[in-house]
């Protein structure tokens, strides 16, 4: 049986429509010690790949971080295959806020074995990972950082953070989680090892190693939102708790963006009006990831500048030509930090606490 596509993006579009299925965008994670990271691989690969499963999953050694969307008439189906594997048996699933925001979330299936299943940049053996900080539901959550001794920090990168986030929380202004953690020590916990320290991210994974980490670093009172942002939208929404979250929660599919409040926190990085969408540019050999309001969208045709907006206008083969050889995953990465973008915030921006 194949084991990865080999479709192109058309053909994976059109193979979409002709399913007609509606799907639910889930996100799970698990650390657990996986003998073989290839062989599970594999055998996720066919078991997802049948039920037409479509997202990204990373695999390692220490465990397994997906991102994906299930049709929702195969959905009792892939939770009970799903359940079958012991370790994953019972795992908490997070169901998108808001899945109105792309056609198809995902393309297609793609399943990869990394060295970790979140770049963090810390050597596991010299702590404790499994000694994490406690989780907090939605209202303890709330309750925890209403306390004058609680520091709120964002443990998610200026892209995410900058079209949503709580209230009250400190926004790094990092590009990576494996930056966001001496960054953090350093700026804003060092002296403050006896606070209540409160982090969250967009589903939790990235909370569970940060808080183990900073528990062996000294601080005592570490506290992780449990299930992140996504879990929090949903709980604030099903049990009548007061939501602190503002704006649009980032996420890492075709959708860019789930909607938690009607707050549009951010701007446009060409002209600077209220806009909270992010487009990917338009010409192949930049693909930078900025926000872009509607009339900047149609005026530069998705594209983040004028040089790259004519680019696009030329023949692909002179395109593809101008592209060869040519190294753009850095600016890629920096999501928006680019001297054509004249509205993009890159200060930090820690906020007061709103009561």
């Amino acid at each position: 049986m194949q084991l990865w596509n080999t479709l192109s993006k058309e053909d994976l579009e059109e193979r979409l429509r002709l399913n007609a299925h509606t799907y639910v965008t889930i996100s799970f994670y698990k650390y657990a010690k996986i003998q073989n990271p290839q062989l599970f691989r594999d055998h996720l690969f066919q078991m997802f790949v049948n039920l037409d499963v479509v997202g990204r999953i990373y695999i390692a050694f220490e465990g397994i971080n997906a991102q994906i969307s299930v049709p929702h008439k195969n959905l009792d189906k892939f939770i009970h295959k799903l359940y079958e594997i012991e370790f994953l048996n019972g795992i908490r699933l997070n169901y998108s806020v808001d899945d109105s925001e792309a056609e198809f979330p995902f393309l297609k299936l793609k399943i990869k074995v990394r060295q970790k299943i979140v770049a963090d940049g810390l050597c596991d053996e010299t702590f404790d990972v499994t000694d994490i900080g406690r989780h907090l539901n939605a209202q303890e959550f709330n309750d925890l950082i209403a306390k004058p001794d609680t520091i709120l920090i964002d443990f998610r990168n200026h892209y995410e953070s900058e079209v949503g986030h709580f209230k009250g929380a400190i926004l790094p202004d990092v590009d990576t989680f494996r930056e966001s953690l001496p960054h953090i020590e350093e700026t804003y916990l060092k002296g403050q090892e006896n606070k209540n320290v409160v982090m969250y991210c967009t589903g939790g994974i990235r909370c569970e190693k940060a808080s183990a980490w900073f528990k062996h670093r000294g601080f005592k009172n570490v506290h992780q939102l449990e299930g992140g942002i996504i879990k929090y939208a949903n709980d604030c929404k099903n049990n009548g708790i007061e939501n602190k979250f503002i704006g649009k929660n980032f996420v890492f599919d075709e959708r860019r963006g789930e909607r938690i409040t009607e707050d549009i926190i951010a701007v446009c990085h060409q002209c600077g009006n209220p806009a909270d969408v992010h487009t990917n540019c338009a010409n192949e050999a930049c693909h930078l990831l900025f926000i872009q309001c509607e009339a900047c969208k149609i005026k530069f045709q998705n594209c983040c500048s004028v040089e790259c907006q004519s680019i696009t206008h030329l023949p692909i083969d002179e395109q593809k030509a101008l592209r060869k050889g040519v190294d753009n995953g850095n600016k890629i990465f920096k999501k928006g930090r680019s001297t054509k973008l004249k509205f993009k915030l890159n200060q930090e921006k820690p906020i007061s606490l709103v009561k």
